[in-house]
């Protein structure tokens, strides 16, 4: 089953993996409240299930009270029509209200299942903030794979090695190594079927936080 950006998120946090302040709002007085507890500039996210929803009018950033009312009122009860929902669209119920984030670098991270050799593999590229298929299409020398033993689970010199491949400064391998650690034990201990964060962001104060511009997927069997 596929599940919600917010719902994936909380189950990724349970495994250290570092993501952004926020919370569910139905109305627009509860989408203004939310973004009066986070402080300063928040992103309000159409809670669908489908990618590319930044595109179709799903994700606004907003500075004032009057822009997260405006916001909310134009997504709650709209259909958003994306190129994963088809022309039916999909009704939007839920927002979720997030703190904004001072982004330095974005990066793409997925797990997913490879059938053919039935190993978990990772795929990674700087290239983030970008489906992967664009990714693939567009600057295919930026992704990197790496094949997990699924005898001795993947490995901290395994992350590390994808963390220096992305080229981050040393002391963001620290910080990311963690986080794909934290990806892998979610993939492994929920049994998912695919887990993306897109984008892996570093902030530039130096932080790294999981978020998401276009598609956030955590799909379980």
């Amino acid at each position: 089953m596929d599940i919600h950006e917010y719902q994936a998120k909380e189950l990724l946090a349970k495994f250290g993996v570092p993501i952004a302040r926020g919370g569910l709002a139905y109305s627009p007085e509860q989408a203004t409240y939310r973004a009066s507890e986070l402080g300063g500039t928040v992103v309000v996210k159409a809670q669908i299930h489908s990618g590319a929803r930044g595109k179709a009018g799903g994700v606004k950033v907003c500075k004032t009270e009057k822009e997260i009312e405006d916001a909310a009122e134009f997504m709650l009860g709209r259909k958003l029509v994306t190129h994963q929902t088809g022309s039916a669209g999909k009704l939007v119920s839920r927002l979720y209200i997030e703190e904004a984030t001072n982004i330095d670098r974005e990066i793409y991270l997925g797990f997913v299942m490879d059938r053919a050799s039935e190993r978990i593999v990772v795929v990674a590229s700087a290239a983030g903030g970008m489906d992967i298929e664009e990714i693939s299409a567009s600057q295919p020398d930026t992704i990197i794979r790496v094949a997990v033993d699924p005898a001795v689970g993947m490995q901290q010199f395994q992350a590390r090695e994808l963390a220096f491949g992305l080229g981050v400064d040393p002391e963001i391998v620290n910080k990311l190594v963690p986080a794909i650690m934290g990806c892998y034990r979610a993939f492994r201990d929920l049994d998912a079927m695919m887990v993306e964060i897109n984008p892996l962001v570093i902030t530039k104060d130096g932080a790294l936080i999981a978020r998401v511009k276009e598609a956030h997927r955590l799909r379980q069997r």
